[in-house]
């Protein structure tokens, strides 16, 4: 009897030192494998990046992208700029059409008919509904 009071005692004891280290272990794995997936993830980032400075090493790709995003020109040509050009429906496809805004209708019923034109898609009818409905 007296062994087995012992043997208990011993178990419990080495079940109170061991339940909190092994506790921190598992929890240190885990952070471990969160931080490797994340490193992971950093180093596709910077290959993707490494690609983009890749192509702008590229001459072609420089002036590719200054005539798009600065609209430069070459010496002798001309560049055209449409100031109030208004974009037909087949150049916005799945854009629907809003109704024009009324001020007749409070600020929560003019933001319900943008949720509810919004969510009819491009189908919505220009005209104006009730709000709540």
């Amino acid at each position: 009897m007296l062994r087995g009071v012992v043997l208990a005692t011993i178990l419990v004891l080495l079940a109170v030192t061991l339940v909190p280290t092994l506790r921190s272990y598992l929890r240190q794995q885990g952070e471990i494998d969160a931080l490797n997936e994340g490193v992971g993830q950093q180093r596709a980032q910077v290959a993707e990046l490494q690609k983009e400075q890749a192509r702008w090493d590229d001459e072609a790709y420089v002036m590719q992208q200054a005539r798009e995003r600065l609209k430069f020109v070459k010496v002798g040509e001309k560049s055209y700029t449409v100031i109030d050009g208004k974009p037909s429906a087949k150049a916005l496809p799945g854009v629907a059409k809003a109704p024009a805004a009324s001020s007749d209708h409070p600020w929560y019923g003019q933001l319900w008919e943008s949720v509810r034109v919004a969510d009819s898609g491009p189908a919505a009818t220009s005209g104006s509904a009730t709000p709540g409905k």
